[in-house]
């Protein structure tokens, strides 16, 4: 497939977004960064990187800009990742794709517009970084070069989060990718009411293993656990490691009584489990379970929720499961 075919292959597009597992994740340094180097550098009011997804534009940074998305009709990126190269409108007001945008007749008062594509390395435009202004104005082509060169660090940057989303002992999630999908499952749930639920796993008498059989082995152990887990959950579900024995498992569109079925069945593999060495290993976990909801709708929150949970079931005698309750909403 050539690069011209590219521009019009929605599936492969969206496939090339996703893989990045970008959207709806907190804001970072070093998008941001990149966006106030824009505003300085092109002086305009506002910069953003946009991302399009299948029906709206987010913003993974837009500092100037109040709004965190948009529809994707309205979105002027949607127009720059039809094409190979930047798109400028010098006085989005005269022209006749924008003029009756409700992003040009209302805030944020869009007036100029310059915006580079984000190409991926397989060639396919997820998005764009743009500058903007409120006023018309022509943009130079010194400009639109330092743009286009911002916009590949943007992507080298999304390479290198993908990267060091992984554990490289375990092959789950580190634990700054996994509380990425937590704050993800948690906008969705402001949006949606959408439940999920949050399993925190910890591989108990540890120190043990390491102490009697060596390091060697307590890595093997690791590794046994994180392949049993990969196995039994579902496709939807996140696995993260959070620490060093600690893990956890991310369940969308799971209540708190099935998560609690999940956690035992995952509790009752773990303890079946034979670790291979000279003489078989066999160990056992603590769960904690803890749905989103009330008190949990931020990471840290739901994080303590589910590792109190834990803590229950270790004083409780290890290998089981032990739930977090909702907190009860007072009548007014």
């Amino acid at each position: 497939m050539t690069s011209h075919d590219k521009l019009s292959d929605e599936p492969g597009r969206l496939a090339a977004l996703e893989r990045y597992d970008i959207l709806d994740t907190p804001a970072e340094g070093a998008f941001d960064k990149i966006t106030q180097l824009v505003r300085a550098v092109l002086n305009v009011p506002m910069s953003a990187v946009s991302l399009i997804d299948a029906d709206r534009q987010w913003f993974k940074s837009h500092p100037g800009l109040e709004i965190s998305q948009t529809p994707r009709d309205v979105a002027f990126c949607d127009h720059t990742i039809r094409d190979s190269g930047p798109m400028i409108v010098p006085d989005a007001t005269q022209d006749p794709r924008f003029c009756d945008n409700m992003l040009v007749t209302g805030d944020p008062g869009v007036a100029s517009y310059a915006g580079v594509p984000l190409r991926t390395p397989d060639g396919y435009n997820i998005g764009s970084l743009c500058a903007i202004d409120t006023r018309p104005r022509a943009f130079d082509p010194a400009q639109i070069e330092i743009l286009q060169s911002l916009a590949a660090i943007i992507v080298e940057q999304m390479e290198l989060r993908r990267i060091a989303e992984r554990d490289f002992l375990s092959g789950a999630l580190t634990r700054r990718a996994f509380i990425a999908e937590m704050d993800k499952a948690i906008a969705l749930f402001d949006r949606r009411q959408r439940p999920a639920s949050l399993l925190l796993l910890d591989i108990d008498h540890f120190k043990r293993i390491n102490d009697s059989h060596g390091h060697p082995v307590g890595d093997r152990t690791i590794q046994a656990v994180a392949e049993l887990c990969t196995m039994l959950k579902r496709p939807s579900d996140s696995l993260g490691r959070i620490g060093g024995e600690e893990f956890a498992l991310l369940l969308p569109e799971t209540d708190e009584d099935d998560a609690l079925l999940a956690a035992q069945r995952f509790c009752e593999a773990i303890a079946k489990l034979e670790i291979e060495h000279e003489t078989p290993i066999h160990v056992t976990a603590s769960f904690g379970v803890a749905a989103i909801g009330t008190g949990r709708l931020h990471s840290d929150g739901w994080l303590g929720a589910a590792d109190a949970a834990l803590y229950e079931a270790k004083r409780g005698g290890r290998n089981r499961v032990t739930v977090a309750p909702l907190p009860r909403i007072r009548a007014a």
